[in-house]
């Protein structure tokens, strides 16, 4: 090997460390899209027999560009922005947690197997799953709290820690911070999906190359989160039903499944309506896993230079240090000898 070979690779929290700080970069650059597809799967076309609204908002949007603009017009550009604080909090939490975890998973499969070799398609899937449904436990509440965040009507804005001691004075109790846990759990098969094809498509496309450039990182990573979006999309869809607060025409009584939430939108908008925000939720998928993989490759090959660095600076004020006692045994032992 040569003197330049290759660095050892990112420890658990590394990998964490630096796929939170590019999901993080990612989302707040496509955030107005996640805003718009949370408020298009939240609202209910309303029906003539309908007594009361069916949606928390008054607005009805026909489009996400008719949502931008009907936002823009009734609650400004920081509209657009609502909740965003509790967002990233829970996408640092989520990202942070779900790498950790990956990264201890695989690593752990890897070693225990006879000859290690790249874990394949089933299992690769298996262990983001693992991964995602321990990040989920730990990080739903933030996931609530910034659901009803971005559809509290205007004139009802709350912050973080207001908001989320609505969600605990509520029926639900503490419990309520976890509403969503079983879809979430479910929904672990996306990031699976996600990360699985991420994995056997660069393995396929580019088999030999240790470091992917930016453009061929970013086409994986949309390739990939388009093809989680669409097999997940009525679960998640579900899930922001039950997070956000109960449409009026319920008389504020909360869901208490998805599957539930998925009888009430067929009832009211039909099948297809399990699919509504999906064009968003595709957008914002493609954009932040694209960004994600992009940054989170650079991230990586930035903290590997950085603790390369510490290493060789701990090495050295380690050999100083030994040459310090070294030097003053020497000082000592003729002193003793006499």
């Amino acid at each position: 090997m040569s003197a330049t070979g290759a660095q050892p690779p990112l420890p658990p929290w590394g990998n964490a460390l630096a796929g939170a700080t590019g999901a993080v970069l990612a989302n707040a650059i496509v955030y107005p899209l996640d805003i718009v597809k949370t408020r298009l799967q939240v609202q209910v076309k309303r029906r003539s027999t309908d007594q009361e609204p069916t949606t928390t908002n008054d607005a009805h949007y026909a489009s996400s560009i008719d949502a931008i603009r009907k936002i823009v017009e009734d609650e400004g550009i920081k509209g657009l922005y609502s909740g965003i604080n509790g967002s990233l909090l829970g996408v640092t939490s989520t990202n942070f947690a779900y790498f950790y975890w990956y990264s201890v998973v695989r690593s752990l499969y890897i070693s225990s197997q006879t000859i290690p070799n790249p874990p394949g398609t089933a299992m690769e899937l298996s262990l983001g799953a693992m991964a995602g449904a321990v990040a989920q436990v730990f990080t739903i509440p933030v996931s609530v709290i910034t659901t009803r965040q971005q559809t509290q009507p205007k004139g009802d804005k709350r912050g973080l820690l207001d908001t989320g001691r609505e969600v605990i004075h509520s029926d639900d109790g503490w419990s309520g911070l976890w509403r969503g846990l079983k879809a979430s759990l479910v929904l672990v098969a996306n990031p699976a999906i996600t990360y699985g094809a991420y994995q056997r498509l660069r393995d396929l496309l580019y088999p030999r190359k240790a470091s992917l450039r930016p453009w061929e990182s970013f086409f994986l990573g949309a390739a990939s989160k388009a093809l989680a979006t669409i097999l997940t999309q009525p679960l998640i869809v579900a899930k922001v039903g039950l997070q956000s607060r109960p449409p009026p025409a319920r008389q504020g009584k909360p869901f208490k499944s998805f599957l539930e939430v998925m009888s009430y939108i067929i009832e009211h908008e039909g099948p297809l309506a399990l699919f509504k925000g999906l064009a968003p939720q595709i957008t914002k998928g493609i954009l932040v896993q694209g960004l994600l993989m992009m940054t989170k490759e650079r991230m990586e090959i930035l903290f590997i230079v950085l603790f390369a660095y510490l290493r060789k600076l701990r090495d050295t004020k380690l050999q100083q240090a030994a040459n310090a006692a070294t030097a003053r045994a020497r000082e000592v032992i003729p002193v003793v000898m006499k």
